[in-house]
């Protein structure tokens, strides 16, 4: 791989670009912190997507992108004498010494989860930072990664289950009473006992070490992969795919699933 200098002078390039852009490019030189910040939030989404599909050639090129809005804002920020790239990495350079005294301090941590234990901690303490446990929950994240993250946030103080089995007996208790509410058709009350549902199964996945967000994702794919299956069987036989019954629609189903399961020659 690369050496320390060999990447230095890459960075160092790229934020020359970034300067000559700003400067003599009519595109990049109307965008704005808000004009980016949807594009920031899109490219974020396509790392991920790449990521999961475990793509590392696309991984590497969304990384790129997103660096690049890195350092977009980097020299928005100092054109106005707010903030440059210096002071993000400064910060951040900081932060990591800070909150990681087990490597640069005399803290011992003998496995992850002291290490986010501490990592928590030390984030209530910082001049400045967050006041409470949760606070520092971003209001806008997508409701499932949010539940993860409150959750997570609440057993780095200690409060959690004692054991993680206890965790089933609460999904069937919340289970129960959906079940109740569905039954009385309240759909104010449904709703909000299909989320405390949907909470209490998003802590068994913490607890199991298992990522919700990744898991749904994958039964996503599975869903679309053999829905797609099922629709272009229809197209090649002609057969209108509304006019299906749903035993039909179960057949090639099941031969889209016999598929996933057929190992590669």
């Amino acid at each position: 791989m690369h050496t320390i200098s060999e990447k230095l002078q890459q960075f160092q390039r790229l934020l020359e670009i970034m300067t000559e852009l700003r400067a003599k490019c009519p595109w990049d030189k109307e965008q704005t912190f808000d004009s980016m910040r949807v594009q920031t939030i899109e490219e974020t989404y396509e790392l991920v997507d790449a990521i999961i599909q475990n793509d590392k050639i696309l991984v590497r090129k969304e990384l790129g992108d997103l660096l690049l809005h890195v350092v977009f804002y980097a020299q928005m920020g100092s054109e106005t004498d707010d903030f440059d790239i210096y002071d993000v990495c400064k910060s951040l350079n900081e932060k990591l010494i800070y909150r990681h005294p087990h490597v640069f301090g005399e803290t011992e941590a003998n496995n992850a989860k002291e290490v986010a234990q501490n990592w928590e901690q030390l984030k209530l303490k910082e001049k400045g930072g967050n006041t409470s446990v949760l606070s520092g929950v971003p209001d806008a994240l997508p409701a499932l990664i949010k539940a993860h993250r409150v959750q997570d946030k609440a057993r780095s103080v200690g409060f959690d289950w004692e054991e993680r089995e206890q965790v089933w007996d609460k999904v069937q208790e919340e289970f129960t009473e959906l079940k109740v509410e569905i039954g009385a058709m309240d759909k104010d009350k449904m709703e909000a006992e299909f989320g405390d549902l949907l909470f209490s199964l998003i802590n068994a996945a913490r607890l199991y070490d298992i990522n919700p967000e990744n898991a749904l994702e994958r039964t996503n794919r599975k869903f679309i992969s053999r829905f797609n299956y099922l629709e272009s069987k229809t197209i090649t036989q002609g057969i209108d795919l509304k006019a299906m019954s749903l035993a039909d629609m179960d057949v090639l189903w099941e031969e889209a699933k016999k598929i996933e399961r057929t190992p590669n020659p």
